[in-house]
């Protein structure tokens, strides 16, 4: 066991400075006071701690060779902090589903990072035996593309509430409209629909390559096990330089504004990036398996 000491995690806009106790690259205890212990310690306090990122992303180049694969995970995720890959399959049909998600699997054997893959469908692949089968593959995520205001009045959703439970996969909309008017009555459709149905779902288009929240996190079955930094989960974390400058910021704005600042990126344990310097180590990526979504009590 060693001690990080100094640790100033910001969290909800608030830097609080603490001591993590770590043993096999997990946080057993967080402490304010450390005087008493004699264990091996690693001083933080020049820097700011994030939790490490999971971010969302659909263009994976997944079926380029290695090369392509690891110089563009490079640079859309390790290089920015992220330990976790969000990403889909596109599905038109419901016998695609195993064979498409294990195939993504296999292109991203090699990943230096973990990943966790949902489906993409159209509004008619909403049915009760579809979400059974995302229910018996545990599917953490299914995008549906919305393209008109009436599309989803046809569907049983009694029968999708009741083939979703217990594991209560969340629905997450993805808008095809280029016309922002149309799109947000489509979006705000969705909505009604979804919380007049009690249906598990977002309510807002999900951003690309930008920080996943952790409300959604927690609705993807992530939360607590990738974003935090608390007792019992693993040791991910991002270390920017502390200023005077970012003394006051939130998460998304480190990540946005202030990624010159960014020097260390650890995952589980293991320094991923330091510096400028992406540490590449192919295959210790995992693929991540959701025990249930919208677990944790926020």
């Amino acid at each position: 066991m060693y001690i990080i000491e100094n640790a100033n995690i910001l969290k909800d806009k608030q830097l609080t400075t603490c001591s993590l106790f770590i043993t096999n690259e997990r946080i057993t205890m967080i402490q304010k006071s450390t005087s008493y212990y004699r264990n091996m310690r690693m001083n933080l306090e020049p820097y700011i701690m994030t939790p490490s990122y999971v971010l969302l992303s659909s263009e994976i180049p997944f079926k380029t060779s290695f090369q392509e694969l690891k110089s563009y995970l490079s640079e859309h995720f390790l290089i920015k902090g992220c330990t976790t890959i969000f990403t889909y399959v596109d599905l038109l049909y419901e016998n695609e589903l195993s064979d498409k998600i294990n195939e993504m699997k296999k292109a991203l054997v090699s990943s230096p990072i973990d990943f966790i893959i949902g489906v993409k469908i159209p509004v008619r692949m909403i049915t009760p035996s579809f979400i059974r089968i995302c229910k018996k593959h545990k599917i953490p995520a299914v995008f549906v593309e919305l393209k008109e205001l009436d599309e989803l009045e046809k569907i049983p959703w009694g029968w999708i509430r009741e083939a979703m439970f217990p594991f209560n996969s969340p629905l997450i909309p993805l808008i095809s409209s280029s016309q922002k008017k149309e799109a947000r009555l489509v979006l705000s459709k969705w909505k009604d629909r979804m919380m007049t149905e009690k249906i598990p779902a977002l309510y807002e288009v999900l951003e690309e390559n930008s920080p996943l929240s952790i409300p959604v996190l927690n609705k993807i079955g992530l939360y607590p096990q990738k974003g935090s930094l608390m007792t019992g989960t693993e040791l991910s974390y991002n270390l920017y330089l502390k200023d005077k400058e970012i003394r006051k910021v939130d998460e998304e704005s480190l990540f946005h504004y202030h990624s010159n600042r960014l020097v260390v990126t650890v995952h589980k344990g293991m320094v991923i990036r330091s510096g400028e310097k992406v540490l590449f180590s192919p295959g210790s990526g995992e693929y991540v398996k959701v025990r249930t979504p919208s677990y944790f009590s926020l």
